[in-house]
């Protein structure tokens, strides 16, 4: 009997280590095949171009193709909605901006994912603020004349941007609000075909990271009116801030995050966000960012969620009182 009684802690002990053991063994073996990177928003878009600037030295790195798959629509909910109820073993990751993984979570009533329940953030990649820009079709030089525009043209003018719930969206309805003025929104998914329409005259303003916009700037072909910053940016140091204008609380980033599923085991989190981490400090992968305009942040787990959450908080309080919705 005594060796009955032995032989039970013998094997009680076995699986408790085998439980303990079978998360980090998981992460040892991750990946075993192909990790496939939901973006949110079209080829040629900045999410996109960070994706492809990534997915090559993880798999470099862990030794598994990391393979991008764009999912453009909605503001980013369609790619974030696929990648949310994908399953949880870290061969889904998501690329996303604020829209997607943040502010569509206050903007929309009816999303099909919560940002905060069903993602867990990997890690901030980078950031950048924008420029406000308009057509040079209008008689306007400075934020100042803009604002006097919209208020003797209401409803004549229309802007675009990245996508409902956006930076580009959401700082537009911000100004709007403050300057008591109104401009038409027009949603795009992405930049590119934003820019496009603006430079054919289908719209008049918007805002947008700077590197997009500038070498239409320097052509003539769009006015630069203020950055979304508290100082002048480096690449435009003729543009002034809008602090600096008059409108401290108009400072606005656009982002770039990595994501999995919820529930995602934390060792495998943990490992591609310092992957992903140290990839983002080299400066080959630095070089490219700043070439878009984007800082380079690199953040852990912890600091990205924070960060989401406190984005969640301050633009869902500019959503609520200006009445944004999506288009």
């Amino acid at each position: 009997m005594e060796v009955d009684r032995m032989l039970r802690i013998s094997l009680c002990a076995a699986a408790l280590l085998l439980a303990f053991s079978a998360t980090p063994l998981l992460a040892q073996k991750y990946p075993s095949h192909p990790v496939k990177i939901i973006v949110t928003f079209p080829p040629g878009s900045t999410p996109d171009t960070v994706a492809r600037v990534v997915a090559p030295r993880l798999q470099e790195s862990l030794g598994q193709p990391f393979v991008v798959e764009n999912r453009a629509g909605a503001g980013g909910n369609v790619g974030a909605d696929f990648a949310a109820k994908s399953p949880a073993d870290g061969y889904t990751l998501l690329v996303s901006t604020n829209a997607a993984v943040a502010t569509n979570k206050v903007l929309y009533a009816d999303l099909p994912y919560d940002p905060e329940r069903d993602l867990s953030t990997i890690s901030l990649m980078a950031w950048a603020p924008q420029l406000l820009v308009v057509n040079p079709s209008l008689p306007v030089g400075s934020l100042k004349d803009f604002l006097e525009y919209l208020r003797r043209n209401p409803g004549r003018v229309s802007y675009g941007s990245a996508g409902s719930g956006s930076a580009s969206h959401l700082t537009m309805e911000l100004l709007k609000s403050d300057a008591k003025v109104f401009a038409v929104h027009i949603p795009y998914r992405g930049f590119p075909q934003a820019v496009t329409d603006m430079l054919g005259g289908n719209i008049q303003a918007m805002f947008a990271i700077a590197p997009i916009l500038l070498p239409h700037v320097k052509s003539g072909k769009m006015k630069g009116l203020a950055v979304t910053s508290a100082k002048r940016s480096e690449m435009a140091p003729e543009i002034p801030s809008v602090a600096e204008l008059g409108f401290p609380q108009l400072e606005s980033l656009s982002w770039i995050g990595l994501l999995a599923p919820a529930k995602t085991p934390q060792d495998i989190v943990e490992r591609l966000a310092s992957e992903t981490q140290r990839i983002l400090r080299e400066p080959d992968a630095r070089k490219v960012l700043l070439g878009q305009g984007f800082e380079v942040i690199a953040g852990s787990p912890a600091e990205f969620r924070k960060f989401q959450h406190a984005e969640i908080e301050k633009w869902g309080r500019v959503i609520k009182s200006t009445g944004a919705a999506p288009d």
